[in-house]
């Protein structure tokens, strides 16, 4: 196993975001020195990890020179590369078109940013973001700081290995089927998925039929990712949604949380269902009430109706490819999921109105079953973390049934809306992580960071710069 990180006696350390915050604020470390380290570390182990699409270091040096702002006033990020950044390409992944500088910040770039984060570049992603594995043809897979023989999850991929690897302490991350979460439980990480509005998305994504993408982050400590979403809150604010607030601890009040091993598609593998099993006796030492649950509150159609709503959202990616882009727009560099996902959808656009109903409906069975438990524990993903090229064949048929296999568990949230927290609360027998993943009902993100705080406290995890 080779591991691969960038942690050091330099002005980041091993401090977390909210701990280098403090140091900013106090003066310890400098904002120019920070971003300088980061820097420094890009370049140690991206030519290991290959999770860099763009380098902004010019720009990270000359915001670090300006005044500082927002309560994070300093730290370094990146984001991932689906999203603009004013001046600098959006590449969504593909090589089907050749993309110009965005003239704007995206509202959640705004948003990001205001927080006092600063960017030092943008963040491999798998192509349009459907596939969980980045294994670009051009740029190469994006590699897994646990071990490099292995994916680092998709799409946020870049994201995910950086901040595992100590290249900073919190990414930019967003999530459609699972794509905050997968990279938090590859790479042993903190991924909260927020409940559907309580970030802003940009006109196009709010227009979509049923609204799976939400914006996030990757962190290394659930108070990092409590704190994101605290200051994030302080500059918009969805009225709809009860607030996160600021959560610092874990709460006192014990939960009926539901167990389940089994996805709407299969049962997860025998590791992985006896790591969760674990991770729910841990809950019941620490007095929450379990119950086991058979079988996910959602229809037998769900695995079809998303896949063809997937596909549908690969027409309309396409079909905006050609509108931006016209005739730099070159469909034969496609990969070969969204191409089969084209021709899916295409070959059954008929049954596209009935599928999006349905998927409409789902947060109506899983409302209700909010009345009855507080939280639900599942693996985060169905299996352990395959290796590269496991999850890149070019046969459609082939790679769409492993991806559905392996990350059954995370597109009920995307769909339904609710609010779902990928923990690295396991491992598996070769030492990768194993995230768990826990949901609650619309709007709970505060209930979830709760639980978060009194797992990690109970069950501290592996860090990779401690495991050798």
């Amino acid at each position: 196993m080779r591991h691969v990180h960038a942690f050091g006696d330099d002005a980041l350390g091993d401090l977390d975001t909210v701990g280098l915050a403090d140091a900013l604020k106090s003066g310890r470390v400098g904002r120019a020195e920070v971003v300088e380290a980061a820097i420094a570390r890009t370049e140690a182990v991206d030519p290991l990890l290959n999770g860099l699409v763009y380098a902004a270091f010019d720009q990270a040096r000359a915001a670090a020179s300006g005044p500082a702002g927002g309560y994070f006033g300093g730290v370094p990020t990146f984001i991932k590369d689906n999203v603009d950044v004013a001046g600098q390409p959006s590449m969504h992944g593909t090589d089907a078109w050749t993309s110009r500088n965005a003239v704007a910040d995206s509202v959640f770039t705004r948003l990001f940013l205001a927080t006092g984060l600063t960017s030092v570049g943008k963040t491999q992603l798998s192509e349009f973001g459907f596939s969980a594995s980045a294994e670009h043809p051009r740029l190469g897979p994006v590699r897994n700081p646990w071990d490099t023989e292995y994916t680092a999850g998709a799409s946020s991929s870049g994201s995910g290995a950086f901040v595992a690897a100590g290249v900073v302490p919190i990414a930019h991350a967003n999530d459609g089927g699972g794509s905050i979460r997968i990279p938090a439980a590859c790479n042993g990480l903190v991924g909260l998925k927020p409940s559907r509005g309580r970030l802003p998305l940009d006109a196009t994504l709010r227009r979509m039929p049923v609204g799976v993408v939400v914006n996030g982050v990757v962190t290394r400590s659930v108070r990092d990712t409590a704190a994101f979403y605290r200051e994030a809150e302080r500059i918009w604010r969805n009225p709809k949604l009860a607030p996160v607030g600021d959560v610092t601890a874990p709460g006192r009040q014990r939960l009926r949380i539901a167990v389940l091993t089994r996805s709407v598609q299969r049962e997860c593998s025998p590791q992985v269902r006896e790591l969760t099993l674990k991770s729910a006796g841990l809950l019941e030492e620490l007095g929450h009430r379990v119950e086991h649950v058979d079988e996910p509150p959602v229809a037998r159609s769900f695995v079809d109706d998303f896949v063809m709503y997937w596909g549908f959202l690969s027409l309309a990616q396409v079909s905006g490819g050609r509108h931006l882009f016209g005739e730099t727009f070159d469909r034969s560099k496609l990969d070969s999921l969204t191409l089969g996902l084209l021709r899916h959808t295409s070959r059954n656009i008929h049954r596209l109105p009935t599928a999006i109903v349905r998927l409409r409906r789902a947060r109506r069975r899983t409302a209700q079953f909010f009345r009855t438990y507080d939280a639900v524990l599942t693996p985060t993903l169905a299996d352990e973390t395959p290796r590269i090229g496991f999850l890149a064949p070019t046969d459609y048929r082939q790679v769409i049934s492993r991806l559905i296999d392996w990350v059954s568990f995370t597109p009920l949230h995307n769909v339904t809306g609710e609010p779902a927290i990928s923990l690295p609360l396991a491992q598996s027998a070769d030492g990768m992580p194993v995230g768990m993943m826990l949901s609650a009902d619309m709007g709970q993100e505060s209930l979830l960071l709760e639980l978060a705080y009194e797992l990690e406290e109970a069950r501290p995890w592996a860090r990779i710069d401690a495991t050798g």
